[in-house]
């Protein structure tokens, strides 16, 4: 079997384990049982387990992207937002556990170096939230939109761990995509009465 199918192999099976029994689970050990491959192929093929991590956070942020794609824009901006920050929060949901491992590397991985590689990624993400804000507040200086977008990517970023946990559950009223949601246009909203007094 050629390098590159060992790989993909080995990644799918790495993402099914953890999609089954979380990251905690995906060990060099498991991932050797479940696919036949030896503890020494998987470090030839990606020399450290962080970065097995690392390009299953990629995955999954290319998952992300093609899934925010997806959300049709209207006439509307603010719905446009909020069905933006809907399909975030659906998404979160429908794959906890390969989140959480994508937060849980950030948390934990101080010394890591991000590649331009997973930059491109995050910033393709962003855009979206640029276009909806340009669309909302045109009037804002291109850097401040920039920056502005970079702050609600990294809020909702933070408050997704908390939509992978239980913890919630325990406020009935306070739903999940409606947290996320009155968060966001609050903020928005609250560029656009800042913007209006310059």
């Amino acid at each position: 079997m050629e390098k590159d199918s060992i790989q993909s192999l080995l990644l799918e099976i790495g993402r099914q384990i953890v999609r089954e029994k979380g990251n905690d689970a995906l060990t060099v050990r498991k991932l050797s049982e479940a696919s036949g491959c030896s503890v020494g192929a998987i470090y030839n093929q990606f020399s450290n387990m962080d970065n097995f991590i690392v390009i299953e956070n990629y995955m999954t942020l290319d998952s992300l992207g093609r899934r925010l794609s997806k959300v049709a824009q209207t006439q509307n901006p603010f719905f446009d937002l909020n069905n933006l920050v809907e399909a975030f929060v659906d998404f979160v949901l429908k794959n906890k556990n390969l989140w959480f491992m994508l937060y849980q590397f950030h948390l934990n991985k101080h010394d890591h170096v991000y590649t331009f590689l997973y930059l491109r990624k995050v910033v393709k993400i962003t855009r979206r939230l640029n276009e909806i804000i340009y669309r909302i507040v045109p009037q804002m200086e291109r850097p401040e939109r920039i920056l502005s977008s970079q702050v609600l990517w990294l809020t909702m970023f933070a408050l997704s761990s908390f939509l992978t946990k239980d913890m919630l559950d325990s406020l009935p009223k306070v739903g999940r995509k409606a947290l996320c949601q009155i968060l966001v246009n609050t903020y928005v909203a609250g560029l656009t009465v800042l913007e209006s007094k310059e």
